[in-house]
C-alpha cells in the first residue's frame, strides 16, 4: 500500500498557508506593505514550482529555491531585497514545522494495515531536505517500510517508474498494490499507469480533468481510504 504525504496522510495546505501568512505579516509590518497580497504571491509561486517539479529540479536546494520564491513574491509587492527574502525563507521553514497535523483517522488506518501484514510505503514529491524532518515531527515513519522521496530515487511522480519501483523494493506486484493521493495529475495518473489500484483523496473536491480515465475509487478523508483498502472487495 502506497500513500503520498502532503494533503493525503497531513494537512500540508494548513500548513504552509498559515506559515506564509505569519512570514507576510512580519515583513509587512516592516515594510508597510499589504501582508495578504505577499502571501497570496508567494503560495502562487510555491504552488506553481511543485505543479511544474521534475527532474532536473532535484538537483537545486529547496533552501534557495523558496528564497527566490520569496523574492519574487517580495518584487510583486514593491520589495526588492535579496537579505529580505532569504530570511522570509528562513522564517517560512521554521514556522511551517509547528503546524504539522495528521488527518484525523491517519493513524488508525496505517496501524490497521500494519497489523493485517501489508508492507506500507510513503511515494512523494518532497525532497529530503525538508520531507525527511517532516516525516519525523509527524511520528509516523514506524509505520513504513520504505519511504521515496524524489531527489533521493532520482524520480517524480508522475512516473510510472517510480511507483514500480517502489512495488519492487516493498517485494510486491503493481497489480496487487494501491495507491492513495490527492493529485490526480500527480498520484492517480501514475500509479493507474503503472497498473496499480489508485484511491483519489480528492480533499479540494476537484473535477476530473476532461478526458481522464476515472479513479479506480474516489473518496475525501483518509479514514474513507482507509475503509476502501481494507474491505474485502478492495486490493486482491
Amino acid at each position: 500500500m502506497l500513500f503520498d504525504l502532503d494533503d493525503t496522510l497531513h494537512d500540508d495546505t494548513y500548513a504552509y498557508h498559515n506559515a506564509a501568512e505569519e512570514v507576510a505579516r512580519e515583513v509587512a509590518a516592516e515594510h508597510g506593505i499589504d501582508a495578504l497580497a505577499l502571501k497570496a504571491a508567494y503560495i502562487a509561486e510555491a504552488e506553481g514550482f511543485w505543479h511544474r517539479l521534475s527532474a532536473d529540479d532535484l538537483k537545486v536546494k529547496l533552501a534557495s529555491i523558496r528564497a527566490g520564491m520569496w523574492q519574487t513574491a517580495l518584487e510583486s509587492v514593491g520589495v526588492d531585497d535579496w537579505s529580505v527574502a532569504r530570511r522570509s525563507a528562513e522564517r517560512y521553514n521554521a514556522y511551517r514545522a509547528k503546524y504539522f497535523t495528521l488527518f484525523p483517522g491517519a493513524i488508525d488506518v496505517l496501524r490497521s494495515l500494519r497489523e493485517r501484514g501489508m508492507k506500507l510505503g510513503i511515494v512523494t514529491n518532497g525532497l529530503s531536505e525538508t520531507h525527511r524532518e517532516k516525516i519525523a515531527l509527524l511520528q509516523i515513519s514506524e509505520y513504513f517500510d520504505a519511504i521515496f522521496l524524489s531527489d533521493e530515487v532520482g524520480m517524480v511522480k508522475p512516473d510510472p517508474l517510480l511507483f514500480a519501483h517502489a512495488c519492487r523494493t516493498l517485494g510486491g506486484a503493481p497489480a496487487h498494490a494501491a495507491m492513495v493521493g490527492d493529485r490526480y495529475d500527480r498520484d492517480i495518473r501514475g500509479a493507474m499507469e503503472a497498473g496499480l489500484f489508485a484511491i483519489w483523496l480528492n480533499v479540494r473536491d476537484e473535477e476530473l480533468p476532461p478526458g481522464a480515465v476515472p479513479p479506480d475509487a474516489t473518496c475525501s478523508s483518509i479514514a474513507e481510504a482507509g475503509r476502501i483498502l481494507l474491505e474485502p472487495a478492495g486490493v486482491s
